[in-house]
């Protein structure tokens, strides 16, 4: 199938690269020829024609001049000399009456019909004329130019010069059919380099399909080898790395089911001791079995934790978390986070300071979602943080936007790694515990607020974490009634 599928594309491609590439050269030395054809046959139809007209101006001027009204009207007496004195080379010199009728012509054929092509008319109406056309009785091609010959001011005679055109005719095909030899030549040139062409872009991408085949089934190993140009290079390099996040995301989801495994396994295992030495009744002592109701208590909300990260993280991704916002004090959030994780910074001796810079105004958010995000930041800090430490929380105002940064100095994230904490399931220590998911759900939340996050950290220096929420805009003041009203539709 795979190999059908490979043949298919290849012959596919391959043909419709050749026949396009045949057919646009093709169609443009088509009309190359016939532009040059005509071109040529113009050249030298134009040539003759004018060639024979000079001769002709120059003939009827001379004849103006010195036999004009030496001759007698009507006498036909000089016409042989006139013939004679008036010839050219190559050149039927034939002299008619007004009728059209040949008195006399170099051929030596007597031409019975009186001639009424197109040069003739021209002549008598006193302008030189010209013709192309085929001669009668003969059926060649022939080019015409009749001038007039005036006796006392009058047309009296027609000088027509008759040359046949297929001595010219047969140049012009000998070039013609030189030129269609050389587009032959051409056409196979370009015959054999389309094919080239064709092959050199079919080659990369049945290299491409099989190992996009390969990794259909799983085989993300594989990767397209060869060091291919423009968009080709791009595909494959494309294929490459999607095939190392393939990897990378499996190795992280990977990593998130072990972590994950042992983040449930240990509550449960601790319930499931508690409540069976509880179940047993062998307690006699109150303290113990009360040490052990709290235990079952306190892994049965940190179970309830991890779930509520797990439904969090899938209705955030499936764009189902609804917000209720409203007009949101900071410092107050802020402040209330603090004392929340107070008792757990204490027990690390860690010092929570918070400062504010700038003129205080709310922001429009999820009070609740809000506080998530702040608690989570400041209990990751507590968590990385050595004992005795600092954690720095600083809250900057401007007109536009409100600045919430939370610098720890404790162990710090590699570049490597800050560029993925956010990522879904991404863990720096997958033995370290968590199901990797809190900065993820940060920054999605944090996004959901039209806000922005940012990380810089510094291995053994600390990190430090800055939400950048937009402020709410500015009204003019209003009654109290009308202040209300809005803040209620918020």
């Amino acid at each position: 199938m795979e190999r059908t599928r490979s043949e298919m594309i290849k012959k596919g491609i391959r043909r419709q690269i050749v026949l396009h590439y045949f057919i646009v050269v093709f169609l443009t030395l088509m009309i190359v020829e016939i532009v040059f054809l005509i071109a040529i046959q113009t050249y030298y139809y134009n040539s003759i024609r004018q060639y024979m007209m000079n001769h002709a101006a120059v003939t009827t001027s001379y004849y103006d001049k010195f036999y004009a009204n030496a001759f007698a009207e009507k006498d036909p007496s000089f016409l042989p000399s006139l013939l004679k004195m008036f010839s050219l080379d190559n050149t039927e010199l034939q002299i008619l009456n007004t009728k059209g009728e040949v008195l006399i012509s170099s051929s030596g054929f007597q031409v019975e019909k009186s001639v009424q092509t197109s040069d003739v008319s021209q002549a008598l109406n006193g302008s030189t004329g010209r013709w192309f056309g085929k001669q009668a009785g003969t059926n060649e091609s022939v080019m015409a130019i009749t001038a007039p010959l005036k006796i006392n001011g009058e047309t009296s005679y027609l000088l027509r010069y008759v040359t046949s055109l297929e001595a010219v005719n047969g140049k012009i095909m000998s070039i013609v059919l030189l030129a269609v030899a050389v587009g032959i030549v051409i056409l196979a040139l370009v015959l054999i380099i389309s094919i080239g062409l064709a092959n050199s872009i079919v080659k990369p991408l049945n290299n491409i399909t099989a190992v996009s085949a390969q990794m259909a089934r799983g085989r993300f190993d594989v990767r397209v080898e060869g060091n291919y140009r423009y968009e080709l290079g791009e595909l494959a390099s494309t294929l490459n790395y999607m095939a190392e996040e393939i990897v990378r995301s499996d190795k992280v989801k990977n990593d998130f089911i072990s972590s994950i495994s042992h983040e449930l396994r240990t509550p449960l295992t601790g319930i499931k001791g508690w409540s069976e030495t509880l179940e047993s009744g062998n307690f006699t002592d109150p303290e113990e079995t009360k040490l052990g109701m709290h235990i079952i208590s306190k892994e049965t909300e940190r179970l309830i934790g991890l779930v509520e990260e797990l439904l969090d993280f899938s209705r955030l991704q499936q764009k189902e978390v609804k917000l209720n916002m409203n007009y949101v004090e900071l410092e107050t959030l802020i402040s209330e986070t603090i004392l929340q994780v107070r008792s757990k910074a204490e027990q690390k001796q860690i010092r929570l300071t918070m400062n504010v810079s700038g003129v205080p105004s709310p922001v429009v958010g999820d009070q609740n979602r809000l506080k998530q995000v702040f608690l989570n930041l400041i209990d990751n800090a507590i968590k990385f943080s050595h004992p005795e430490s600092n954690i720095f929380i600083h809250i900057d105002h401007t007109d536009e936007t409100c600045t919430v940064s939370v610098r720890d100095t404790g162990i710090g994230i590699s570049e490597e790694h800050v560029k993925k904490v956010t990522e879904k399931f991404y863990q720096v220590n997958p033995l370290g515990g968590g199901t990797g998911l809190g900065l993820a759900i940060t920054n999605e939340l944090v996004e959901q607020h039209h806000g922005h996050l940012e990380i810089e950290s510094q291995p053994g220096l600390g990190t430090t974490v800055s939400v950048m929420l937009p402020k709410a805009p500015r009204t003019e003041p209003q009654p109290e009634n009308e202040t209300q009203k809005q803040q209620q539709e918020v």
